[in-house]
């Protein structure tokens, strides 16, 4: 299931901060910016809401992190999630299987960008799109999703050669708000 919360703004941190386990609330205040602290908790309690809903499970959950840094429940094995925030928006996913996410703000077209990520075809794509900006954000969530569903991170492999056309994705441009988000499941 996905969960998100794109009311950054009217997020109360203080209330939220005695409601995150201490290793989140930790993890929280190390970010300078408010905006940082707040996005922080609102994916943890995104979580929370996800694991209560969906599990019947009301305790404060504790991460553990796997080989290339993907976060996974302590004591949870059998749930998988994935965190994600950009200026606009929050997003969490839990399933019985592995899952990514990724939600971003759409942003100035860079061509430089489009083409170190994207491979021929998708570049096509999002050069035929009206709004270049949000083809690109579309198709970068969809990699960065696939590749936190393997645990892979953006670093793992070439961006160009990321979607195959076998995966799972569902993804949602929100134009109003200005982001996108893709699931890969």
């Amino acid at each position: 299931m996905i969960y998100l919360n794109d009311d950054i703004a009217g997020f109360d941190l203080a209330a939220a901060l005695p409601l995150l386990s201490e290793q989140r609330r930790e993890q929280c205040l190390k970010f300078r910016h408010e905006q940082g602290r707040k996005t922080c908790a609102m994916a943890y309690l995104l979580l929370c809401e996800a694991l209560r809903k969906e599990y019947g499970i009301d305790c404060r959950p504790v991460f553990g992190y796997g080989e290339h840094g993907k976060p996974v429940l302590v004591g949870l094995p059998h749930i998988h999630f994935n965190l994600s925030h950009c200026r606009e928006a929050v997003a969490c996913v839990v399933s019985d299987r592995p899952v990514g996410i990724d939600v971003e703000s759409v942003r100035e077209y860079r061509e430089s960008l489009v083409s170190y990520t994207m491979n021929d075809a998708e570049r096509a794509d999002i050069s035929r799109h009206p709004r270049p900006e949000i083809a690109f954000t579309r198709l970068w969530t969809m990699k960065e999703a696939v590749l936190k569903r393997t645990g892979e991170g953006i670093g793992g492999r070439s961006m160009k050669e990321v979607l195959t056309g076998s995966e799972q994705l569902e993804t949602v441009v929100n134009e109003a708000k200005n982001y996108v988000y893709s699931v890969a499941y």
